[in-house]
């Protein structure tokens, strides 16, 4: 069984330890507080980023903000033929961080699981959708084929188209979906099929965290066009009903 270190260990960090224990040896790295008992009740090991880093394979699973200062920590305790693989909600500055930063001796796979602990609680993993972009090397099949082998659909993409498609798919949807969160909107009697569309978005969006929405809405180099155009047409709709 290869060993396999997994940096960062919030809700979806959490996640992944639990689906990766079963075909790895892993062991977490974590500074929050209670990261070591939640590791020992999830039956995984816990340790220093140097001792996750020097693993054969490394998940990086920290907000996007934090990505480059754990890549810089961890890049002196990677073995020669690791594999480095992050799993940011966008792709264009993980990929170039890890290239400029990680050693020519390891290979790197820049990943996006699209989605959470709510989507899995609620489907199981079965058909949920898991990009894979590669960045040095070809292990990026072997990524890819072991996200199959769990049932999810894979799609192989490049760091821009990932991040190009994201700024309609995940930065446009957050912002709507978490402004209605914000707004508290009601599971009105007289709900509508298209109102309760949005309140399922409400509940798959309102648990995530604010770091994760503004690492999609500042992080995607793509999104800032797509979501100003939405609010000037947004703005520019409600001034035609006006006059």
């Amino acid at each position: 069984m290869k060993s396999l270190g997994l940096i960062g260990f919030g809700q979806f960090g959490q996640l992944a330890a639990g689906v990766l224990k079963d075909h790895f040896d892993v062991l977490v790295a974590d500074r929050a507080p209670g990261a070591a008992e939640k590791a020992r009740a999830l039956g995984v090991g816990f340790g220093s980023v140097e001792e996750a880093a020097s693993r054969e394979i490394v998940v990086v699973a920290v907000p996007v903000v934090a990505m480059r200062e754990v890549f810089a920590a961890m890049a002196p305790h990677l073995k020669s033929g690791a594999l480095v693989v992050d799993v940011g909600s966008v792709k264009v500055l993980p990929a170039q961080w890890m290239t400029e930063l990680l050693p020519a001796h390891v290979e790197i796979v820049a990943t996006h699981p699209l989605f959470g602990p709510q989507s899995v609680a609620r489907d199981g993993l079965p058909g949920l959708r898991f990009v894979v972009c590669p960045v040095r090397g070809d292990r990026f099949e072997k990524v890819a084929a072991f996200g199959r082998s769990l049932g999810l659909a894979v799609t192989v993409t490049t760091p821009e188209e990932h991040d190009r498609e994201m700024a309609y798919v995940q930065a446009l949807t957050h912002l709507i979906g978490r402004s209605l969160v914000n707004l508290g909107i009601p599971d009105e009697r007289l709900a509508t099929q298209s109102y309760q569309h949005l309140l399922e978005l409400c509940g798959l969006i309102g648990a995530d965290t604010f770091e994760l929405f503004k690492a999609i809405q500042t992080q995607n180099p793509y999104a800032p066009e797509v979501v100003d155009a939405f609010v000037r047409e947004a703005r520019s709709l409600l001034d035609q009903v006006k006059t």
